[in-house]
């Protein structure tokens, strides 16, 4: 509705100056016109059009500059209107002076012009100086923020963790909290709330599934610590990729990143940024099982070879066992032969307890 009114003003507005146009018309002009009505509704036809057209334009821009808005985070609202205020005020001190300078009375259109001309390039300038250093000037406006938490002392950096998407989505992050091996405060970036969201809505199924389990997770850790998990609404718009402004985010404030993404977890190490992969944390905690160690073990599938039985510990590893496929859908006592680590995880390799000592 807004639209429509917003084009029909310009239609009306331009209808009616070109209907009136013609009074501007040269003296004489109008003498040689036979039907003056016939001209000014055909003058005011063509500025409607023109009119229309312009105000579409108008409403386009609109409607981009206030999802822009929206979009945009509190603090750089914030930055950029007192960047704008303090530009004004520039423009006003600066340009003073210029209205009391004799202009001859032809050339007094000067002063206006250079007073608008002026007032638009320090208020642009005062923006962009914003955008450079808002952070700096949001720690004299609000000293809550996370920066000036981290410069007074109040967020140690050496404790404060940033939570990646997946880590949140794992679920795992809610069990470390409980157990309290996890310390110092968490911060969730606004960008991945936004990725998250965007998970939750996601078309397919099971993503959407995954996202939705991530939001009450990350609910459900808010309001068991909530002064642990602080929401940031930083963002970056000069950076495409969320992994990309989880690293910077953590440069900037001298933080731990915590993921379970793997290239994530090498990409921040090579930018010299701290990381802790819950992946690792799982890897280190299990229990260490040496040749000779003796398991209970349900045997569940036939192995690659027609020989090999396979089953799995409670913490997912893989158990293969030499001469076992006899034993699939039962239980049987087998011994530790050997272990192999490898960037998939851990396998363990053994044999039925009555084989080994044969």
């Amino acid at each position: 509705m807004l639209d429509a009114i917003i084009i029909l003003s310009f239609i009306l507005a331009a209808a009616g100056i070109g209907f009136y146009s013609t009074d501007l018309l040269p003296d004489g002009t109008l003498d040689r016109v036979t039907n003056l009505e016939a001209l000014r509704l055909t003058v005011a036809v063509f500025a409607a059009i023109i009119g229309g057209a312009v105000g579409l334009s108008f409403q386009t821009t609109y409607r981009r500059l206030e999802s822009q808005v929206r979009e945009m985070p509190l603090e750089v609202i914030l930055t950029r209107a007192i960047g704008l205020v303090i530009g004004l005020l520039l423009a006003n001190l600066m340009l003073a002076p210029l209205f009391l300078l004799p202009i001859p009375p032809d050339f007094s259109f000067i002063k206006p012009l250079v007073a608008v001309v002026g007032s638009i390039i320090l208020a642009v300038t005062g923006m962009n100086l914003a955008d450079t250093h808002g952070r700096g000037l949001l720690r004299l406006i609000n000293p809550n923020t996370v920066e000036t938490m981290v410069a007074e002392g109040t967020l140690k950096p050496a404790n404060t963790k940033v939570l990646d998407t997946s880590c949140i989505i794992d679920g795992r992050i809610e069990a470390l909290l409980e157990t309290g091996f996890l310390e110092g405060p968490i911060i969730v970036p606004q960008f991945v709330l936004q990725e998250l969201q965007q998970v939750a809505d996601a078309s397919k199924d099971q993503k959407r599934v995954r996202g939705r389990r991530g939001l009450e997770i990350l609910n459900r850790i808010k309001e068991a610590y909530p002064e642990r998990i602080l929401i940031n609404p930083i963002d970056y718009d000069d950076i495409a990729t969320v992994d990309a402004k989880l690293v910077r985010f953590a440069q900037e404030i001298n933080a731990t990143l915590l993921t379970n993404d793997y290239n994530l977890s090498k990409v921040a190490s090579v930018q010299k940024v701290p990381v802790l992969n819950v992946n690792d944390l799982v890897n280190a905690v299990r229990p260490t099982y040496l040749p000779g160690d003796n398991l209970d073990l349900k045997i569940l599938k036939e192995g690659k070879e027609p020989s090999q039985g396979i089953g799995y510990l409670d913490d997912g590893t893989m158990v293969v066992v030499e001469e076992g496929s006899g034993y699939v859908g039962g239980e049987l006592r087998v011994v530790v032969t050997s272990a192999l680590q490898t960037s998939a995880g851990r396998m363990i390799f053994a044999k039925p307890q009555a084989s080994a000592l044969a």
